[in-house]
């Protein structure tokens, strides 16, 4: 039976066997004419198996400026909305400022832009800022957990947070803030790993070697007006915690 089969395959015009195994012709035409082999060696190598995390903490930690971080983020291949992005959104503001506002990723203006809070969640933020007599042409600085916009704005996997986390934490160790400002959920969720900003907003916490203070995202406050009186406490919360430290 077996060699009829085979005349009959001879006979369609099959002239060559396929092996059990693929065979790495790489590998095969280093080898010298007429060296036995063992077939195992012909196989392609398994890809060694990456971890994005491990790779964004290497290179984050490299890092010896803002510029070189912003440079390592722009070369990060393993994140995929980088794919659908059309910039890099790193940071805005004073670099030596001692407020430090971390949002949660780009929108549709800043994706355009390149540059965080641009849109009317950027504008309300400039007022809340304004008044308390704080601004990012001066004396305060901003940037996002994501860098790149997730499609359709949806929010971040938990996978994507864990890749930026490394970048973000050796952001804040070069911009080295009094304080940090975290903005929304997402920004929560990567500082403090917990989430709940009803819950959280308005306490001081400490994450990141520094104190830190979650608000409500302004778009949050776009959507619900009746939120910005607590904004509004969480505002002056933090400007006294700025005076009396400048008094110490």
């Amino acid at each position: 039976m077996a060699r009829a089969l085979l005349e009959w395959q001879v006979e369609l015009g099959v002239d060559e066997t396929i092996g059990d195994h693929p065979v790495d012709r790489y590998v095969l035409a280093t080898l010298k004419p007429g060296v036995a082999t063992d077939v195992a060696v012909l196989r392609p190598r398994p890809l060694a198996q990456v971890d994005p995390v491990d790779v964004a903490r290497q290179t984050a930690s490299a890092a010896p400026t803002l510029d070189a971080l912003r440079e390592a983020l722009g070369s990060y291949e393993h994140c995929e909305l980088k794919k659908g992005a059309k910039n890099l959104v790193f940071s805005d503001g004073i670099a030596t400022a001692r407020v430090m506002i971390i949002g949660e990723a780009p929108g549709r203006d800043e994706d355009r832009e390149g540059r965080p809070f641009v849109g009317r969640a950027g504008q309300l933020l400039d007022r809340m800022l304004g008044a308390i007599d704080l601004s990012r042409s001066k004396n305060v600085y901003i940037t996002n957990v994501l860098p790149w916009r997730p499609p359709q704005n949806r929010d971040p996997q938990p996978e994507e947070i864990a890749m930026m986390r490394p970048f973000l934490s050796r952001h804040v160790e070069l911009v080295n803030p009094d304080l940090l400002v975290l903005m929304g959920n997402i920004s929560c969720q990567a500082v403090l790993g917990k989430r709940g900003i009803t819950r959280l907003r308005g306490n001081w916490q400490e994450a990141m070697k520094r104190p830190v203070m979650p608000m409500f995202h302004p778009a949050y406050l776009l959507r619900n007006l009746s939120a910005k009186r607590e904004a509004w406490a969480d505002l002056l919360e933090l400007k006294a915690r700025l005076l009396l430290s400048e008094e110490l």
